[in-house]
């Protein structure tokens, strides 16, 4: 059996690994753009804002480490096109622009996704970077001695996390937002405030409901931002509105949502038989709702695995993925939020006929030091009281207790029942009533 597999950075590399586990005799080859596999691109923000030092620590194999493991690596290769009905590929050799084709018998296809950049005056810039591979942060990373005043673009994960982590250098930030929140997909209104000020209360400037118009340049270097409302003085500018998925290869061959993401069905299947797909180019299942865009290592990596025994497995011993729930988490200064399923106004969105509760409540016992309030959120159905999603906020101990919200809402439990669980009590890390237990028992 021939399996290609194109992108060999997070989806690609997982499906890879395991098919060979699965399958030995499977003649596996992955063909991958860059000279490196297997690259981990949610430490960038961490590794810039000197959490750790080894850049090495982001990748998570050598290519010798999966050559020896029996996987064939074309490196500094790209896929140009692919004929579906031929089952073969065209490859050009980015070293020597030399191009052949590869024929398969089931195909991978994890080409990630593109940093989205506006068409902006000034976006060509010397000192405009993106967040997303090694080498433009290297070279942010030791250039950070020339800049104290940077503009970041976006108010999403990467904008926050890169925000915080330069803050934590003493830089100036300002993080120029369209919407009128931060944060505005995975949290509602009330919890992106809280991360809008957590973010403040360490000196990064926010500015909501403007947009950047243009980069006022010198010397081909930015040195202010224009927005609709202002001009905002910048020694560097990072751009971090988004990701466009790499498909336009496919020349509209597959079915895909809007924005070009490839549809996949829960074994990981695209819209043509032996071909599958995952990762920031395609969408992903959602449980108990529509298939959606969501752009994360954790279901890059759970649909690899998955694909990686459906692509050299007989029908009838795939496993199916039973649906994404959004859940993420995010660390602001000394504050730690979390949101999974569905917020209040996504189910609204919907049409699903909901309420939700929101309670400050306690992290552990009042005598025992330290003790600080959670915020926490449940969205539920109004009738039946199942848990649709909930999103936690708090300076310490909050984060994790989502892993238990996320739980229950893949169960199908009810606030009721989630308000008698029988969480684990000991005075440094619960009160008698835990936390979540009380947010449910709140729930009417």
């Amino acid at each position: 059996m021939n399996i290609l597999v194109i992108g060999g950075i997070a989806a690609g590399m997982s499906v890879a690994a395991k098919a060979k586990r699965e399958n030995k005799a499977a003649n596996i080859t992955v063909i991958e753009k860059e000279n490196y596999v297997s690259f981990g691109a949610c430490g960038l923000p961490y590794y810039l804002g000197n959490q750790f030092s080894d850049k090495n620590e982001m990748f998570a194999r050598t290519p010798e480490q999966i050559e020896a493991s029996g996987i064939n690596l074309l490196l500094q290769h790209e896929v140009l096109s692919v004929d579906f009905d031929r089952k073969s590929v065209s490859i050009k050799n980015l070293t020597n622009n030399q191009t052949f084709d590869q024929s398969y018998d089931r195909l991978m296809i994890a080409t990630g996704a593109t940093p989205i950049i506006p068409n902006l005056e000034g976006i060509d810039g010397t000192n405009v970077y993106t967040i997303t591979k090694l080498e433009q942060v290297q070279k942010l990373k030791d250039n950070l001695d020339r800049y104290q005043k940077i503009a970041i673009i976006g108010g999403g994960f990467i904008g926050v996390e890169v925000a915080e982590q330069l803050a934590h250098l003493g830089k100036e930030i300002h993080i120029i937002e369209a919407m009128d929140t931060v944060m505005n997909g995975p949290f509602d209104t009330e919890f992106s405030e809280k991360i809008k000020e957590a973010l403040e209360a360490k000196g990064v400037h926010v500015h909501v409901s403007q947009s950047a118009e243009s980069f006022i340049l010198e010397s081909d270097t930015v040195v202010s931002v224009k927005t609709t409302e202002q001009t905002i003085e910048a020694d560097a500018v990072i751009v971090s509105i988004g990701f466009r998925p790499n498909t336009k290869f496919l020349d509209g061959q597959l079915e895909t949502l809007k924005n070009g993401a490839i549809l996949i069905d829960g074994y990981g299947q695209t819209s043509k038989e032996d071909v599958f797909a995952a990762g920031d180019c395609a969408s992903i299942p959602v449980l108990r709702g529509p298939d959606l865009y969501i752009p994360l290592a954790t279901y890059a990596n759970k649909m690899g695995r998955l694909i990686g025994t459906n692509i050299v497995s007989d029908k009838k011993d795939w496993l199916k993925f039973e649906g994404a729930l959004g859940s993420s988490l995010l660390k602001v200064g000394d504050y730690e939020a979390g949101s999974t399923g569905m917020t209040e106004k996504q189910a609204v969105g919907l049409g699903l006929d909901v309420k939700s509760t929101t309670v400050y409540t306690n992290n552990h016992s009042n005598y025992y030091p330290n003790q600080e309030q959670i915020m926490i959120k449940l969205v539920y159905d109004k009738e039946t009281y199942v848990l649709y999603g909930a999103q936690v906020f708090g300076i310490s101990e909050a984060a994790l207790r989502l892993h238990a919200l996320t739980t229950a809402i893949y169960a199908g439990l009810t606030t009721k029942e989630i308000g008698f669980i029988d969480y684990a009590y000991a005075p440094p890390f619960a009160s008698t009533w835990e936390a979540l237990n009380v947010a449910a028992n709140a729930a009417k």
